[in-house]
């Protein structure tokens, strides 16, 4: 099994982003970008009531997108989504710079043969300046088969 749900970008861009809320935690992955893993307590934080939700993704807050398209204008940033079990699953990505979407949103479906261009998160990864050198992809490249679910990315007690 693996499950994802998780902001990408430089820590300077994250940090901003995260601002005082309390619930949100960054973590190190490798070529400088950082992880914010989306736990229901930060699903919670920055839900905003009535706003519409982005399209397609499963648990990206209500009002999340003016949240990254803001926080953008300090750094390209992805929001990414993906579950598997048993080798089958889906992914999703998004991406965001200087304000506006510039990558996205991109689909694998459960079934679907990933792209050649690579994966949805593979293609975010780059475009946020990952490189994929001697691994199989930027996924791999960065770290993120470090954990295996959202949760394991926050210090113990934090989980959901």
């Amino acid at each position: 099994m693996y499950c994802l749900q998780a902001v990408i970008a430089a820590e300077s861009v994250l940090r901003e982003l995260a601002g005082s809320t309390t619930e949100a935690r960054i973590v190190p992955l490798s070529q400088h970008l950082w992880l914010l893993p989306m736990s229901n307590a930060l699903f919670d934080a920055v839900t905003v009531a009535e706003a519409p939700e982005l399209d397609g993704f499963w648990k990206a807050p209500a009002g999340f997108d003016r949240l990254l398209s803001a926080c953008s204008k300090a750094g390209p940033v992805a929001y990414v989504e993906a579950d598997y079990f048993g080798g089958v699953g889906t992914q999703n990505a998004l991406t965001w710079d200087a304000g506006k979407i510039v990558l996205g949103p991109l689909r694998l479906a459960e079934g679907e043969s990933s792209p050649t261009t690579g994966t949805p998160i593979s293609q975010a990864l780059r475009r946020l300046g990952a490189a994929k050198g001697n691994h199989v992809d930027e996924f791999a490249a960065v770290g993120l088969g470090r954990h295996r679910d959202t949760d394991d990315w926050l210090p113990p007690g934090e989980a959901s």
